[in-house]
């Protein structure tokens, strides 16, 4: 039995153009689901679907690529045409190609800017997977029910074509553009113009660099690693975070690492407290480094809380380096708007950078002090998680919550 399709379209304060889009999408496809994705729009776009006759899903604003995320998990498999809200054209054609994942090439161009991003994205596909795309940020794009499987969760933002096409190539499936007769709302050389495809150019990047899934299941880039960039003691430190976020196992924990044997969680358990003595010169200089960065790496299970737990830790040691604290401001809004992620690389040296600044200034009785709390921690972290703690301790849930996107 032929499984029924599902056209999702992705759309923010659309109100202009959805109730059009919704209604050529009907005509088009009689039997599929037509589902708008409402990301968090400012206007009347939700109504507008729906008096069109679509379902409405209405998510926070979040962005593209994770609003589709959000909605696809809701709706039933099988295959799925994505378009945008602002669409004109058949797409009848794009839906019979048999290929796993289809893309619309459109066949006149229509505005833009002076196609940097567009040759970006040509790059970065090229780059990641070989293949050579014509039309790299298309947003119309058929999906069989194994395309949709490799490519969910996609890319957040505007970088969630490119890194679709790499995923689908990637995965060993058949991606095929076709050239359709389509039109769209352009952006033209103006601000506005220039500056989505700022936007748009930023999230491609990001796209095509380390990934990860956050809490809620959705796929968003790891920028942790920037930490490094401007706070280059602890570059070995976010080195090993790296490659934990990259190739990690299933392992939590000491005990779970220690019982798996060789892991690039253990590299670190081993690794950082080593680079600690070499740089410190010393045995409880190297622990209270090692035990900052788990305790912050324990800390980031969800968005924000180990940037949190940063600002408050820089404020209790005191002389924390005016660069690592500036990154953490710059990084905590998308940290905690669910548009990037620490990872391991990010919250393990920033733990480390406490941890060094802790050692120049704290020594005797009150280092050792400070060892054995963060040892209590990290205890405590292993037979429950010290993210449980916080949500059940009511000032510490308040404060864990704050900025945060519900």
């Amino acid at each position: 039995m032929k499984e029924a399709l599902t056209v999702l379209v992705a759309a923010r304060d659309e109100e202009q153009r959805i109730g059009s889009t919704v209604e050529k999408l009907r005509r088009s496809f009689p039997e599929a689901r037509i589902v708008v994705a409402d990301d968090g729009s400012r206007d009347r776009t939700a109504l507008a679907a729906e008096e069109a006759g679509a379902r409405v899903i209405r998510l926070e604003r979040r962005g593209k690529g994770q609003a589709l995320t959000l909605a696809e998990r809701l709706l039933p498999p099988g295959p799925l045409l994505l378009c945008d809200a602002d669409l004109a054209g058949d797409l009848r054609p794009l839906a019979r190609t048999p290929s796993d994942l289809a893309i619309a090439v459109f066949a006149r161009r229509e505005g833009g800017g002076f196609g940097i991003a567009k040759r970006a994205a040509r790059a970065l596909i090229r780059l990641r997977c070989g293949f050579e795309a014509r039309e790299p940020l298309s947003g119309q794009r058929m999906l069989s029910r194994p395309a949709r499987e490799a490519v969910f969760p996609v890319a957040a933002g505007f970088g969630v074509e490119t890194r679709m096409t790499i995923d689908a190539v990637r995965a060993g499936l058949d991606v095929h553009e076709v050239e359709i007769d389509l039109s769209h709302r352009a952006t033209g050389r103006d601000l506005g113009g220039f500056a989505h495809r700022g936007r748009q150019l930023a999230d491609l990047l990001l796209a095509c660099g380390p990934q990860a899934t956050s809490f809620r299941g959705l796929r968003l880039p790891l920028v942790g690693a920037v930490v490094a960039l401007v706070e280059p003691p602890v570059a070995p430190v976010a080195a090993l975070g790296l490659a934990d976020d990259l190739w990690s196992g299933p392992e939590r924990g000491f005990r779970a690492h220690l019982r798996a044997g060789a892991t690039t969680g253990t590299l670190k358990l081993v690794g950082i407290p080593l680079y600690a003595l070499l740089r410190t010169r010393s045995v409880s200089g190297a622990a209270l480094v090692g035990l900052c960065a788990n305790t912050l790496n324990q800390l980031d299970t969800k968005p924000g809380r180990a940037l949190k737990a940063f600002g408050v830790g820089a404020l209790l040691t005191g002389g924390v380096p005016r660069r690592a604290v500036a990154v953490a401001v710059l990084l905590a809004p998308y940290d905690l708007r669910e548009m990037v992620m620490l990872g391991d690389a990010g919250s393990n040296a920033l733990g480390a950078v406490l941890g060094f600044s802790s050692v120049r200034r704290i020594t005797g009785a009150r280092r050792l002090c400070a060892i054995a709390a963060l040892a209590a921690l990290t205890l405590v972290g292993e037979g429950r998680s010290l993210g449980s703690l916080i949500e059940s301790t009511p000032f510490l849930r308040e404060l864990d919550a704050f900025g945060r996107a519900s």
